[in-house]
């Protein structure tokens, strides 16, 4: 199979990460829950995966590194730390369910959407500044878009929320693992980010990053200060009730490792070397949009399009039969397409990885010609 829905989970992982899990199911037990050397080494595995974590994104501890289910357990835990009733929150016209969902889901919430057009990073600025002036508490952003590979310009999104007193909180579900980002760098209060995406680790995985404490969305046992009726104060207990996911985190260690061995700069670069070439195919076809930045630096390898007078459902489902996994439809952001106006139609995706090949994209579009015919 031509698998190209990395944007959704990695399915190709490093041997290594295969192999890690597998060893901590049969050797690694609760993490601060025992007294055997079992629980000690899966203490020792969270510690050196927080570590690598933390060196890997610039945070200034490896406490601050928080293990969550996936990028929406993240997201949750900082939207609910951050913001509150009657708040106002500030964000781009290109977030996720993730994002939206669980701010609707606040009493008296006030959301600002920033409607800029697709691919223009100066005009988000322009437009950021003006809505920061006018006054919110809070600024929640992608970094990239996970239907259009848009990079927004988180470091002058940063700059200008320091600026303002604006605490910012950062998804990185789509660059974490490809696109650098360093968070005191950036003074971001949180940033979220997947284990299965861009770090190639097991699903049932993420991070999240922390400048602030932030306040716990599950409560129960931590294995530490278990005399106290509330949750510790200090990272990471806070944020990390019940036993965690030791198999999952294993991977995830060895994913980071990959990832650090091979260079985000390296890995982003041959999503984009895909992405060009796949589009460059696909403009020569008729009745195809794509949807392509014009300047360099504007996109990740993320890509989508859409075919006039087919539906993308079906299209994905003939590329199925083909061996070719793609994603279709609004891709569980809708604004994002409300934003671009594909609402109605959704788009093709088609997302990469280190795993992926030339030779994968000129079997793709192959079949795409034979579909447009």
């Amino acid at each position: 199979m031509i698998y190209f829905d990395s944007a959704a989970t990695t399915l190709q992982k490093p041997k290594s990460v295969a192999t890690a899990v597998e060893y901590a199911l049969g050797h690694l037990a609760s993490s601060g829950r025992g007294s055997s050397a079992a629980s000690f080494s899966a203490a020792e595995t969270m510690f050196d995966c927080r570590t690598a974590a933390a060196e890997l994104f610039g945070v200034s501890e490896p406490e601050r590194v928080v293990f969550t289910f996936n990028a929406t357990h993240a997201l949750n835990i900082a939207i609910r730390s951050l913001v509150k009733p009657g708040d106002t929150v500030l964000i781009s016209g290109y977030e996720h369910n993730a994002v939206t969902r669980p701010l609707v889901a606040i009493p008296g919430v006030r959301v600002r959407v920033l409607d800029t057009p697709l691919f223009r990073p100066k005009v988000f600025l322009d437009q950021l500044e003006l809505e920061l002036i006018a006054g919110v508490d809070a600024v929640i952003c992608t970094h990239v878009s996970n239907v259009f590979g848009y990079i927004l310009p988180v470091k002058e999104v940063a700059s200008l929320c320091t600026r303002w007193q604006v605490p910012l909180i950062l998804d990185a579900s789509q660059s974490a693992g490809a696109i650098p980002l360093n968070m005191e760098e950036l003074g971001a209060e949180f940033i979220a980010m997947p284990g299965h995406k861009g770090l190639y680790g097991p699903q049932g995985t993420g991070l999240l990053l922390c400048r602030r404490s932030g306040e716990p969305l599950l409560y129960g046992g931590t294995g530490s200060m278990s005399a106290l009726q509330i949750m510790p104060d200090v990272l990471p207990d806070r944020l990390e009730a019940g036993t965690q996911n030791a198999p999952g985190i294993a991977g995830l260690l060895q994913g980071l490792r990959f990832v650090k061995e091979k260079g985000q700069n390296v890995i982003l670069r041959h999503e984009q070397t895909l992405k060009e070439e796949a589009a460059r195919g696909l403009k020569k076809m008729p009745r195809i949009q794509v949807f392509q930045a014009d300047e360099p630096g504007v996109q990740s390898g993320v890509l989508s399009f859409r075919i006039d007078g087919k539906d993308c459902g079906e299209v994905g489902e003939e590329l199925s039969s083909k061996q070719i996994a793609v994603r279709t439809g609004l891709h569980c952001a809708p604004l994002a397409h409300r934003s671009v106006g594909t609402q109605d139609t959704g788009t093709i995706r088609i997302s990469f990885s280190l795993f992926n090949n030339l030779a994968q994209v000129e079997q793709f579009l192959k079949v795409m010609r034979q579909i447009v015919a």
